[in-house]
């Protein structure tokens, strides 16, 4: 009898405030990413009831659309909920050792404190140009004031492994 396979499942949730700026660059293959760190704090008390506070520092990682949206929208200080996968590389630094990364790369991406509204901008499948909806039914101009709403974003055809100098 054959082995049963378990299904994949690489999905992760996680809210914390942006550090720095997005960063846009490109590949050479001139595909947009952008770069940014987020902070996610835990609070908790230790054993002599003192409240302490835990950061979890991450690297987020958005691609084509989505990472051209982030760079518009997403600022130092922001509230983020990020939905994506985790994602490991590597490189190799200047004196010669090898350094792992995991970050997460972003489908989706919800802004927590944008003009007391959330915002949500998120990828879609095969879809040749952004789309900027508000409450997912009227499509918003470039002009109009940006309220809750939804950009949808081309996704990559693959996981693209980018190299760190062509970046």
């Amino acid at each position: 009898m054959g082995q049963a396979r378990l299904p994949y499942l690489n999905k992760v949730m996680m809210v914390g405030n942006i550090i720095r700026d997005p960063e846009l660059r490109y590949t050479t293959s001139n595909i947009p990413v952008a770069n940014f760190r987020i902070a996610a704090n835990r609070r908790y008390r230790d054993g002599n009831g003192v409240m302490k506070d835990d950061v979890c520092y991450i690297g987020v990682v958005a691609w084509q659309s989505l990472a051209e949206q982030c760079v518009e929208y997403l600022k130092k200080g922001c509230t983020v909920l990020i939905e994506g996968e985790l994602k490991s590389r590597s490189r190799n630094e200047n004196d010669g050792t090898r350094r792992s990364f995991v970050e997460i790369r972003a489908q989706q991406i919800q802004i927590l404190n944008h003009r007391d509204e959330n915002v949500t901008l998120a990828e879609k499948e095969g879809a040749a140009d952004p789309v900027l909806a508000a409450d997912h039914e009227h499509a918003i101009s470039e002009s109009a004031p940006l309220t809750s709403a939804v950009v949808e974003a081309d996704a990559p055809a693959n996981n693209y492994d980018y190299e760190e100098n062509s970046l």
